[in-house]
């Protein structure tokens, strides 16, 4: 069993040179490491080296089922450490943590004790690897326990209070970096969620109404699929000039939802000011003609500056309405979305909206390319580069005929 005192484990975050010192540190660190509070979820961080410099880190949500924890400790396992060695430096050991939601200690120490079993399998896992495990925590809230303790007289039953906000060294280097915490998983999953009640009914209406017309256009002549394209981009373009502006359309009613979400944070509210800007008939004809892929390509290009902005707004707003027998048509505006956070520096929210896409559907090349090159590390200024020179070509051969 590992020993358990302050100065147990000693961890350098990257360059920074941040040393966390025992479980409230690394407990502490979490969020800062993904950018997020990773509600109910398990996540592994790779360390290298003597002093165990932070490397790579996987998340996947706790498997609802106890005969599925045992698969799941290989898979996230295995991935770490193959993933890791695809980047060139495999991991020397390793640190879980189990992460649960709010709720009283009480309530919270149960969980812990649930997942004592899933601790122990990533444990053996990482173990079986030859990747020892440093550290095991279960976070609640603002309390968390270690599966690592020895006995009574290190943690308590209760858990140990985690440090005061802004008070640990790796909060410090945080703010120091410009590096922030975006808030919960869930809180960014649910800007993505898709609407309910009557705001959902009108949505299926309105898909039902626009694909009867938009569909057969789409699969016919390659001049009406080239007008449907034109159309669509018009439609995002006008739709994009509304946000920036933040006038509701006429019929705008009709688009707001209803329940939790029109009530809740800043973030809510602004959500649920975005969904007002769109009708109904507007998001189901932009959103079948997303699925085209060469619209869709050339919506992506709206990636940098103000306009961005604008864009990640509507594709959220568009991935909240594919509702009911259209949730399959979420995969176009999550991975727009993904991308565009990307772009603009936001991974975490990124992260969260291409897994949701990919989880749409998995055969969505462009949402598992990007998913994996995030993953990998990569930056996203090639892709940049490439999308903006595609623009300018176009842009070229426009002007080039014109000409003739």
């Amino acid at each position: 069993m590992t020993r358990h005192t302050d100065s147990a484990q000693e961890l350098t975050l990257a360059d920074s040179r941040v040393i966390l010192r025992g479980p409230a540190e690394l407990a502490d660190a979490l969020p800062y490491l993904l950018g997020y509070h990773p509600d109910d979820s398990v996540v592994l961080v790779g360390l290298h080296g003597p002093r165990g410099r932070l490397g790579g880190r996987i998340r996947i949500g706790i498997p609802e089922t106890p005969d599925d924890w045992p698969e799941a400790a290989e898979q996230l396992a295995g991935c770490l450490v193959e993933g890791s060695r695809a980047r060139g430096l495999r991991p020397d050991a390793a640190v879980v943590y189990l992460c649960g939601g709010e709720g009283d200690p009480a309530e919270a120490q149960a969980a812990m004790e649930r997942l004592r079993p899933l601790a122990q399998q990533l444990r053996t896992a990482c173990g079986a690897r030859d990747l020892p495990v440093y550290e095991a925590l279960y976070l609640s809230g603002s309390r968390f326990w270690s599966y690592c303790c020895p006995g009574p007289q290190c943690c308590s039953g209760a858990g140990a209070e985690l440090p005061p906000p802004g008070t640990t060294p790796m909060a410090a280097a945080a703010a120091f970096a410009g590096i922030r915490v975006a808030g919960s998983l869930k809180a960014m999953e649910r800007r993505l969620t898709p609407l309910e009640g009557p705001a959902a009914l009108r949505q299926v209406h309105a898909f039902d109404t626009a694909a009867a017309t938009l569909v057969p256009r789409m699969l016919g002549a390659a001049g009406d699929v080239s007008a449907v394209r034109a159309e669509t981009l018009r439609l995002a373009e006008r739709l994009l000039g509304r946000f920036h502006r933040g006038a509701a359309p006429r019929a705008g009613r009709d688009a707001r939802p209803s329940g939790p979400r029109s009530g809740g944070g800043a973030q809510e509210r602004d959500d649920a000011r975005d969904d007002a800007l769109i009708t109904s008939a507007e998001a189901a004809a932009l959103i079948l003609g997303l699925q085209d892929r060469t619209t869709r390509d050339m919506a992506a290009e709206w990636m940098e500056g103000a306009r961005a902005r604008q864009a990640l707004r509507l594709w959220r707003a568009l991935a909240r309405r594919c509702v009911q027998a259209y949730r399959g048509h979420a995969a176009a505006p999550l991975t727009l979305a993904g991308w565009v956070a990307w772009s603009l520096g936001d991974e975490p929210a990124a992260r969260v909206a291409l897994g949701r896409a990919v989880e749409t559907d998995p055969d969505y090349v462009f949402a598992r390319l990007l998913h994996q090159a995030l993953n990998d590390g990569l930056e996203a200024e090639p892709l940049r580069h490439c999308m903006r020179r595609q623009r300018a070509l176009r842009g070229l051969g426009r002007n080039s005929a014109g000409r003739l």
